[in-house]
């Protein structure tokens, strides 16, 4: 009896979890260059005294679905998507290096240029910093030009260039914030084949219909569990009437 409450436990647990991360994919259905979030179940067996007859049901998280979103056109100039497999580096909250595919960029006060969510852009030397009074453009390679306002051509200067990275896909982890980074703590190298494109923005690439059937089918596997549990404990009341009769 005691075999089918530890599966029953554990899976409804786990199915909660999974309509966590099911919940987040669709939060950020619209986040621009956002990885949808792979969530597994698998059995394990629960090691203790006597024999290994008792199974728990455990949410092994697959990763992410690296495939790449569509571009959306914005015409911005500070904004970049990655064009095919690649990653722009960024500085997080800890001051460590992390990797995005949201390219939607804004200028500070002081001149330097940030995410959305007001975190350093890495270029090749550091963060970027951009003069005032100045037109700005992104070449495919990541490199940041600009020129004065009313200037000629001849008057472009470069500024910087975007840290752009390609690291296995299995090498990376995604952390709470959202952002990438490698497994081990240290820090790719900058890719010379990976490319932008200015003015455009990779849009997230979950399927919101999927995620919806998803979010369905684990309310039902919930359900499930549940009348699993309640079956037995229907059942270990009517054992324990048969014993009293017994008694």
């Amino acid at each position: 009896m005691d075999r089918l409450i530890y599966t029953a436990m554990t899976g409804a647990s786990h199915v909660l979890e999974q309509q966590a991360t099911v919940s987040e994919n669709l939060a950020n259905a619209s986040t621009p260059g956002f990885r949808a979030a792979l969530n597994t179940f698998r059995a394990v067996p629960l090691v203790g005294d006597g024999l290994p007859t008792r199974t728990f049901v455990v949410d092994s998280t697959a990763g992410a679905d690296f495939s790449s979103g569509t571009l959306q056109q914005t015409g911005r100039a500070l904004d970049v998507a990655v064009q095919g497999q690649g990653w722009i580096a960024v500085q997080g909250a800890d001051g460590k290096e992390a990797y995005t595919r949201n390219g939607s960029f804004q200028i500070t006060s002081n001149g330097v240029v940030q995410t959305r969510s007001g975190m350093n852009v890495v270029g090749d030397a550091g963060p970027i910093s951009i003069p005032p009074d100045t037109q700005i453009s992104i070449a495919k390679d990541g490199t940041i030009s600009t020129v004065p306002s009313g200037g000629s051509a001849t008057s472009v200067v470069v500024v910087g260039r975007l840290k752009l990275v390609n690291p296995p896909a299995n090498q990376l982890e995604r952390g709470g914030d959202g952002l990438f980074r490698l497994k081990d703590g240290s820090t790719a190298t900058a890719d010379a084949t990976t490319q932008v494109v200015s003015g455009n923005l990779e849009g997230s690439n979950v399927n919101t219909v999927e995620a919806m059937v998803n979010m369905i089918s684990l309310a039902r596997k919930f359900d499930m569990q549940m009348k699993m549990l309640q079956s037995a404990d229907a059942n270990a009341q009517h054992a324990t009437s048969i014993m009293s009769l017994g008694g």
